[in-house]
C-alpha cells in the first residue's frame, strides 16, 4: 500500500521512528515507545490538517481520576457520617451474592461499576469466572441491570455516549448516561432508567467512597465485593484505596453500620442475600 506524503515526510517518518526503537532497546512494547512511535507517525506522515478522534486531553485524564465532589464528601463522611460508606453486604465478588434471593425481597434492578467489579481494569470482557453469576443475575432480573460509571456514559468524558456504546456491545449490559460522577448527584437517571424507584435498586461496586457512599445516598442497597486486581490501577485509585481502606476498617471496629434500608426487614433476610453463610 502506497504511503502518503512526499518522500521527505517519509524519511523523516523513518528517522523518528529509528529514534522510538531506539528507546526500546528490545524490549517488550512499552508506554513511552508506543506514544514515540505514534508520534513519530503523526508529525511526519500524516498531514498536518489530521484530527485524531475521542483522543483525551491531559487536563481530561488528570480530572477523570480526580473527584473534587468525591473529596468534598470525604470530608463529609469523616466529619460524622461514616455510616455512608459502609456497605449493607460485603462479599469476595459476585459471586457469592443470591440474585434470586435478592428480587425475591422486592428488588426491581441492579446498578453495577464497572472496573474492578465486573472487569479488570480497563478491561472490555466480564471477568470469566464472574459470567455464570452475571447471567443468574441476568435471569432473576429479567435483563434489569445496567452499569454506572465513572467515564462511559457520562456526559463530561462521553456526551456523544460512543464509549459508552462501545462498552454496551462488549459487554451486553446496558450503561446509564449521567450528568454527575459517583459518588455525587442524585438518583433520578438511575429511576428513569429502570422505571422505579431507586430504593427498589441494588447498586455493586468494589469502590467505599465512590459506588457505595453514592447508593447509600441515594437509597439504594448497596453490596461491595473486593477488587478483582490491584494490577493496572492509576496510583491515585491505589492510594484512595488504601485510604478509603484505612477509614472502613477502623470504622467496623467501632460498629458502624450501613444505613437501615427499608426493604430489608431482618438480619435473617440481610444474610440470605449471600450464598455462603460462612462469611457472616
Amino acid at each position: 500500500m502506497a504511503m502518503r506524503g512526499s518522500p521527505l515526510r517519509h524519511q523523516s517518518f523513518f528517522a523518528a521512528s529509528i529514534a522510538a526503537d531506539k528507546l526500546q532497546l528490545g524490549k517488550r512494547p512499552s508506554r513511552l515507545y508506543r506514544q514515540a512511535k505514534h508520534s513519530a507517525y503523526c508529525s511526519t506522515i500524516l498531514p498536518k490538517s489530521y484530527k485524531p478522534k475521542h483522543v483525551m486531553k491531559w487536563w481530561q485524564k488528570v480530572s477523570q481520576n480526580f473527584n473534587a465532589d468525591g473529596i468534598r464528601l470525604f470530608a463529609y463522611i469523616i466529619g460524622g457520617h461514616p455510616e455512608l460508606s459502609m456497605a449493607h453486604v460485603t462479599v469476595p465478588d459476585i459471586r457469592w451474592v443470591d440474585w434470586h434471593a435478592l428480587k425475591a425481597a422486592g428488588f426491581k434492578g441492579c446498578v453495577f461499576d464497572k472496573d474492578n467489579t465486573l472487569t479488570e481494569p480497563y478491561a472490555l470482557g466480564i471477568h470469566e469466572p464472574l459470567t455464570s453469576s452475571m447471567k443468574h443475575c441476568m435471569d432473576a432480573f429479567d435483563g434489569h441491570v445496567a452499569l454506572l460509571s465513572n467515564s462511559a456514559g457520562l456526559q463530561e468524558f462521553d456526551p456523544k455516549g460512543e464509549e459508552a456504546a462501545s462498552m454496551e456491545k462488549a459487554l451486553g449490559i446496558r450503561v446509564v448516561r449521567h450528568i454527575t460522577k459517583k459518588p455525587a448527584g442524585d438518583a433520578v437517571d438511575l429511576e428513569q432508567h429502570f422505571s422505579c424507584k431507586a430504593e427498589e435498586l441494588v447498586m455493586i461496586g468494589d469502590r467505599y467512597l465512590t459506588d457505595i457512599v453514592y447508593g447509600n445516598r441515594n437509597g439504594l442497597f448497596t453490596i461491595r465485593p473486593a477488587p478483582l486486581t490491584l494490577e493496572g490501577e492509576p496510583s491515585a485509585v491505589l492510594l484512595a484505596r488504601r485510604i478509603e481502606d484505612h477509614y472502613v476498617r477502623k470504622w467496623t471496629q467501632h460498629g458502624i453500620k450501613a444505613p437501615k434500608h427499608p426493604m430489608v426487614t431482618s438480619e435473617e433476610m440481610l444474610k440470605s442475600f449471600v450464598t455462603e453463610p460462612k462469611l457472616w
